[in-house]
């Protein structure tokens, strides 16, 4: 039995089969994402999805579906489905008998005395999607036809039937290929055996994706399929089936199919998810690689990448992966920026010039440090966190200021400040601004562990500056934060905001903590009391008067609940550390029945992901990106924090 194993009883269950999602990503920013029956419910969802720069940032669908038919004596079996304004067709999840992923994501089909399997894989680093079908038992002659389905459109758009569409198919070995649209590469779908190519363009209209729908977009597209494929199998035998933009030879892809299988890791548990997970976020473009902050519509962002990569890589023994994305990708640009003060520079990662992203970027180092040495981690990257602490100390950052009290202060009232970023008609929905919890914390935090680096250099008179400018902050940090109960939210001028809210449970996870022993612990015990669900913390305590749980509704509701309420996974880092700081071995038993939690998710929505954010009243339902790597980081952080003091 896999630990990612679904029956028919679900399967046929198209209320409960149609909310679990499945994505597969090729490290180089490809995916290839739909639900358990293989019937897409939003407009992200394809078999083959790519970024094409030439085109514009979006992601593009290309092949959007690939429908099978069986045919025996001449009667046909269609294993395709289709959401249409009224029904489902053509109701192909009747046939399906068991749905695994525990390497490979594997549908059963049962028709008759027809038993089928279908695999899928997409290839490392390569645009391209294999498809192996095998013919497990047939008691009689058996023609596979395959229908594809073809986007050729912006993962933001929907496309209807028009005039402009290139229907032609061109022959390449064994297949077709098709461009549809000027500008887009071409498509080639080829299989592993010579097949028979009937040209029979149509467009099918009205396809509808439920999940767009409840979002409040437009969810109704048409599709081309240009013709259909058809070729015969014998009981035993393995097709396979290749779209990707560029033709591959048909003899090589067995080998090709042998050779990503086994660069899988099983999903046996919990951790082996979150492990496969973490890896489908790196995205490799020419030299560089980054970290995307998820899936399906997620760029590489500053506050995401230094947050997650620590967990998505050193926790998860992919050392190599932190050399990629850190050493060779963010560090130079970092010092770039640094040097030369100018924060608009041309790369995939977007939000340099957030307030707390450089601060996060250092604390992405001491985690690199903990997992190795800090004279390791001072000998790689102690100057460029003194250039970061510059940075600040020397105003030369754009939205972040250092006052005399030696804390940050930064205008949020314009443009979001943090994490906490919906807008409405511009402007942040959550003002939060002047100085913020979270990222004068950070702030503290860095001070102290780059003066603990500039000790590991030898550098004795410039660490006890750095130390005592983080006693100044730590004065002013508690006369400016702590209400006697707990820590404010944020203060500006003589407000200060007291709703409780995630954001201060930092102050006390982080290894540099501004908080004695009484106040760390009164903060974890009001954030366990108010905020704490089996999905994480909740962004805003159900006391207050401006809690919004549920992340329902159109773009502009769901902007309003989406910090209010909601809860999002990547706090429980935050918290499990915390917790851990406080109550020590004591802990332990109650962090390990948290994660019961996250281990039922494994199977829930995404399938061996994590959402970006659940919904703060129960039953805890999952919203937004369907794979998000802070969410994903965070739970192997509490894992390798818990581990910790099991030893």
């Amino acid at each position: 039995m896999s630990y990612l194993n679904f029956d028919k009883t679900l399967l046929v269950n198209l209320e409960r089969s149609l909310k679990k999602e499945i994505i597969r990503t090729n490290r180089a920013g490809v995916y290839s994402s739909t639900t358990l029956v293989d019937c897409n419910t939003r407009k992200y969802h394809g078999q083959l999805v790519m970024p094409i720069p030439e085109l514009g940032s979006d992601n593009y669908v290309l092949l959007s579906s690939l429908d099978e038919t069986v045919i025996q004596h001449g009667a046909e079996f269609n294993l395709g489905i289709h959401k249409y304004s009224d029904c489902f067709l053509p109701n192909g999840h009747k046939y399906i008998r068991q749905f695994e992923c525990e390497t490979v994501a594997k549908t059963t089909y049962r028709v008759g005395g027809v038993v089928l399997t279908k695999e899928r894989v997409l290839v490392s680093f390569e645009p391209r999607v294999l498809i192996r079908y095998t013919l497990v038992e047939a008691g009689s002659p058996t023609v596979m036809r395959f229908r594809p389905f073809l986007a050729f459109r912006s993962v933001n758009e929907l496309t209807k039937a028009n005039g402009q569409a290139n229907t032609d198919m061109n022959d390449c070995a064994n297949g077709r290929v098709n461009c549809m649209y000027q500008g887009f590469p071409n498509l080639y779908m080829q299989f592993s055996k010579k097949v028979e190519y009937r040209h029979d363009p149509q467009w099918y209209k009205d396809i509808e994706y439920p999940k767009e729908q409840e979002r409040g977009y437009e969810y109704k597209e048409d599709l081309m399929v240009p013709g259909y494929f058809e070729l015969p199998m014998k009981q035993g035998e393995s097709v396979i089936f290749s779209a990707g933009i560029s033709e591959v030879k048909p003899t090589t892809l067995k080998s090709l199919w042998t050779k990503e299988v086994a660069r899988r890791i099983e999903r046996t548990s919990m951790f082996d998810c979150l492990r496969n997970a973490a890896a489908q976020f790196y995205k490799r473009v020419g030299d560089k690689c980054y970290l995307l902050a998820g899936y399906p519509w997620f760029k590489a962002t500053a506050r995401e990448e230094f947050f997650a990569t620590p967990s998505c890589t050193l926790d998860i023994d992919r050392p190599e992966y932190w050399e990629a994305i850190i050493d060779r990708t963010a560090v130079p640009l970092v010092q770039s920026i640094v040097e030369s003060l100018e924060f608009r520079v041309e790369s995939e990662l977007q939000g340099l010039d957030e307030p707390d992203a450089l601060l996060w970027l250092i604390r992405a180092f001491q985690k690199y440090a903990h997992k190795y040495t800090p004279k390791q981690a001072a000998e790689k990257y102690c100057d460029l966190c003194v250039a970061i602490i510059n940075l600040y100390r020397k105003q030369n950052h754009p939205r972040a200021f250092v006052h005399q009290n030696n804390l940050i202060w930064t205008d949020g009232t314009q443009r979001p400040a943090t994490w906490m970023a919906a807008t409405e008609n511009g402007y942040p929905i959550t003002p939060r601004t002047g100085y913020i919890v979270e990222i004068n914390a950070l702030w503290y935090n860095a001070l102290r562990f780059t003066a603990e680096l500039q000790r590991e250099m030898g550098k004795e008179m410039a660490a006890d500056l750095l130390e005592y400018q983080a006693e100044i902050a730590k004065d002013a940090f508690i006369k400016t934060f702590w209400n006697g109960v707990y820590l404010n939210d944020y203060v500006i001028n003589d407000y200060a905001d007291k709703e409780v809210r995630p954001n201060q449970i930092w102050a006390v996870s982080l290894p540099y903590s501004p908080l004695d022993k009484h106040q760390a612990k009164a903060v974890v015990d009001i954030c366990t009391k108010e905020l704490l669900t089996p999905r994480g913390l909740r962004t805003l305590s159900p006391k207050s008067g401006n809690y919004r749980p549920v992340y329902i509704g159109g773009e502009k509701e769901r902007n309003r609940n989406y910090h209010n309420g909601p809860v999002w996974p990547y706090t429980i880092a935050a918290y499990g550390r915390a917790y851990m700081n406080v109550y020590k071995h004591s802990g332990l038993s109650f962090m390990e029945r948290m994660l019961i939690g996250f281990e039922d998710e494994m199977g829930t929505l995404t399938i061996g992901s994590l959402n970006e954010l659940y919904d703060g009243n129960p039953p805890y339902k999952g919203h937004g990106g369907m794979s998000y790597a802070p969410s994903v980081a965070a739970v192997i952080s509490v894992l390798d924090t818990m581990k910790r003091y099991n030893v």
